[in-house]
């Protein structure tokens, strides 16, 4: 039972619809839902936000969320949770306080909010056997807005609908929401604690310049003059698949840890992706399914979004392809590279089905890759050795939909003159590659491509499903999905922003970063270029390219048809919390050379060093903290002059791997900078081993004490920054124990000592959880199938026999999303 002096203050001039109002909902929500002995009292101010007294430590909570999840942990009746609802329901609260509550207070539409809250609602578990806090917390951020939907309206989200009704028939919330409408209405008030008490107010003393800037929430992003402005974009995935360990790593996740380190150092950034949605996959699986390639379309954008909102992937903006503004961006290039004599039409020969009567794109030919043999090549690229095809090079070639052989037939088509580019995509690509630093397999492909010598390359499919041609003469055709694709990051841009051209027609002041696999590489840095160079715009073009190699599952090949590897939906069953997976996944990243997924691995890695190293610094820190001082952090400047210099030592050292770690992710080495991260935590373990920090330090030596508790929970704020880019929900949690704002990543040698004496700290809490070893040989059974091992697995049984079996059911390596 919580202590009966327990005191909530609630401001009075709260109308419904404010966001005072619905903080004052969640603590009285909270406080009958979990039974907490709780006197409520008015005070006085526009201005004021809901605290928490608590006389016996000193000190007050004064945000709602932190309220709320208090009142579970400390009622008669608490939320019964387990490692992993708790880690779910966190980031759930998360995403109410990032998104929903900005999304809310920007005024965005109601049925823009009921639909953002019953796609979350309908995945979230809820309702649950006694209500979780990030329940209440989002059932109060978006009570007014369906309690002033109309019926109809709201009958268009069962989810939410079904959920709310159920939570207003309970006697908890109608206790709750009776008792916040008594307290916001014009009654007596009381003075303000922090007019008033301010001995008791949960304090927060952090430096000023420490602090992450935080965009305004509906505000666009865009580069501002004299500042560094940072566009990113990752590869758009391919709509028709369920993404794979090796498509996340490869482009979304990858470009996420440069977006936040930047967003993190506080530059002007900006990261955009979206699905890839035309072109022949997306008709080919369209029939497999036996759906339009709008229905396909809609129901992988949906998945693929899902997936990355779990991952804690931060785009800025996921869009899609298949928007007005694609077919106008999209036209506008082809028509100026028309008019400056970039363009030519001439007859192809094409493979034509005589079966089902049509032209065959190349995606829809099937056959024998020349190069290596592999029976299932497409006839636009070969899977197992990437080298790119034309539907004619392959052997024995058969129609994917109905396996029947195709016969020669010419058809009309529109040619990108690539030569006639070259000598202008040389002189650009030699100068960015320079300035840019681009990756080693970035430079070489590109390289290879221009010595070879470019050729006409068609950019027109007979096909219905694309960005339709405009020419006269050309109707029944549409622009090839390899053309129009990468405009798809120009286009998702424009739907982000009516300002766009700010961001792309500003070579000057913006650096464009782009993240793949290596088998996109000539797409990025041959065609898309060469296209924005051939309109005679100022367009914004590739800066650095970043690439990487293959990411295989367990010295085998991911294939979703065969259940081997883990796929996006997987992560999530296995109950493991995405902060670890973004953590192995970063750390296996294929920068240099292909790194394999090993299940004993990923468990030994969160074991021995996430919760060994990282997790045991800070939860031993925070809760000496929490024992010994009452969670205030110390006068950690008063120690003996050779203490003192003790610690400066300490910070020199960290100095030099922050330098490091800054360098590091600057040049986009990602797993690099994830290695410096560890580094400094590791050395603050030993800072705490060296200077013996225990009950005997504290009694005997309270001075010297200080400075090492005091110096170690400032490295625990800078860690916090140094890791929002590879796990931001740990970084979130951390701050929340801190009891302190989102943290920046300071330049080196400018200190970071920043959570001053007298600051308050919060509870601690587990950053991780140990995972059974056990574990690893049932996750790798189950996501086993029918493993075909690729040559070189360590495992036995990898001999010729397999060799063989691969030549003919071989799936595709891990590669970036095309």
């Amino acid at each position: 039972m919580a202590d009966s002096t327990l005191k909530l203050n609630i401001p009075s001039i709260a109308p419904r619809g404010s966001e005072t109002f619905a903080q004052a909902l969640k603590v009285c929500l909270a406080a009958a839902a979990y039974n907490v002995n709780v006197q409520c009292s008015k005070v006085a101010g526009q201005n004021e936000s809901v605290s928490l007294e608590l006389p016996q430590l000193h000190k007050s909570l004064i945000e709602a969320n932190a309220i709320v999840r208090y009142f579970a942990a400390v009622g008669a009746s608490p939320w019964p949770f387990t490692a992993n609802s708790r880690y779910k329901d966190l980031a759930l609260a998360e995403w109410e306080e990032s998104f929903l509550r900005s999304a809310v207070k920007a005024r965005k539409p109601d049925d823009y909010i009921l639909n953002t809250a019953d796609n979350i609602i309908s995945k979230s578990g809820f309702p649950g056997s006694v209500v979780s806090p990030a329940e209440i917390i989002i059932f109060s951020t978006i009570y007014d807005a369906v309690e002033k939907a109309p019926p109809d309206l709201l009958s268009l989200y069962p989810s939410l609908k079904g959920w709310f009704i159920g939570l207003l028939d309970l006697p908890w919330a109608k206790t709750g929401i009776e008792r916040a409408a008594a307290q916001t209405s014009e009654l007596p008030l009381e003075p303000s604690p922090a007019q008033g008490k301010p001995e008791t107010a949960f304090v927060q003393n952090v430096k000023e310049e420490a602090k992450m800037i935080i965009p305004e929430p509906g505000q666009d992003i865009l580069p501002k003059p004299g500042q560094k402005n940072i566009l990113i974009t990752s590869a758009l995935p391919y709509v028709n698949n369920v993404p794979h360990l090796g498509n996340i790593i490869g482009s979304v996740l990858s470009a996420d840890v440069f977006a936040r380190y930047h967003k993190a150092r506080n530059d002007n950034t900006l990261y955009m992706c979206g699905t890839d949605e035309y072109g022949t996959a997306t008709e080919t699986k369209a029939l497999e399914e036996k759906c339009s390639p709008q229905e396909l379309c809609d129901k992988y954008h949906v998945l693929h979004r899902d997936i990355y909102k779990w991952f804690d992937i931060g785009f800025d903006y996921f869009g899609r392809t298949t928007t007005p503004k694609q077919t106008e961006i999209a036209q506008s290039i082809f028509l100026k590279l028309h008019k400056n004599g970039y363009l030519s039409d001439d007859s192809m020969t094409q493979l034509y089905c005589e079966k089902h009567d049509g032209f065959l794109a190349d995606r829809f030919v099937e056959g024998t890759c020349p190069k290596c043999l592999y029976e299932d090549a497409r006839g636009d690229q070969c899977d197992k050795c990437g080298t790119l095809l034309d539907p004619f090079d392959l052997i024995n070639p058969r129609c994917k939909i109905d396996g029947h052989s195709p016969i020669p037939r010419d058809s009309r088509h529109i040619f990108l003159q690539l030569e006639k580019l070259q000598p202008i995509i040389e002189e650009w690509s030699k100068k960015a590659s320079e300035e840019g630093g681009w990756s080693r397999n970035g430079r070489i492909i590109t390289e290879a491509w221009l010595k070879e010598g470019l050729r006409p390359r068609c950019i027109t499919r007979d096909l219905k499903w694309g960005v339709p041609v405009p020419l006269e003469g050309f109707e029944k055709k549409v622009l090839y999905v390899w053309f129009e694709a990468c405009i798809g990051y120009i286009s998702i841009t424009a739907n982000y922003t009516k300002d766009w051209e700010k961001w792309w027609h500003d070579p000057d002041n913006v650096k464009l970063f782009q993240f793949m696999g290596k088998d996109n590489v000539p797409f990025h840095t041959v065609i898309f270029p060469g296209c924005q160079l051939g309109t005679n715009d100022s367009w914004t073009k590739l800066h650095h390219i970043s690439t990487t190699e293959y990411l295989q599952y367990e010295y085998g090949k991911f294939s979703k048809s065969r259940g081997v590897g883990v796929f996006g939906d997987n992560a999530r069953d296995t109950g493991i919390p995405p902060s670890v997976w973004r953590y192995y996944l970063l750390s296996s990243r294929p920068e240099t050379g292909d790194t394999q997924f090993v299940w004993k691995d990923f468990v030994t890695k969160n074991n021995s060093e996430l919760l060994a190293n990282f997790g045991n610094f800070v939860n031993r820190v925070i809760k000496f903290t929490n024992a010994k001082y009452s969670s205030v952090v110390p006068d950690y400047t008063k120690a003996s002059l050779e203490v003192l210099a003790g610690s400066q030592r300490f910070r020199d050292d960290v100095d030099k791997l922050l330098a490091e770690y800054v360098d590091e992710l600057e040049n986009v080495h990602l797993r690099a900078g994830l290695d410096k991260f560890m580094a400094i935590s590791g050395r603050g373990n030993q800072f705490l081993q060296d200077n013996k920090l225990d009950n005997n330090l504290f009694a005997n030596s309270s001075d010297t004490c200080a400075a090492v508790v005091g110096t170690a929970l400032n490295l625990i704020y800078l860690l916090s920054a140094l890791v929002y880019p590879y796990m931001p929900a740990i970084a979130h949690s951390i701050v929340e124990q801190l009891n302190a704002p989102l943290r920046r990543i300071p330049n080196p040698n400018d200190g970071w000592m920043d959570l001053l004496p007298g600051h308050v700290i919060g509870k601690a809490a587990y950053l991780f959880s140990r995972i059974d070893e056990k574990k690893a040989e049932e996750w790798k059974a189950r996501y086993g199938g029918k493993q075909v091992m690729a040559e070189g697995a360590p495992q036995p049984g990898a001999g010729k026999k397999d060799k063989r079996k691969e030549k003919k059911e071989g799936e595709a390596p891990v590669r970036a999303p095309n």
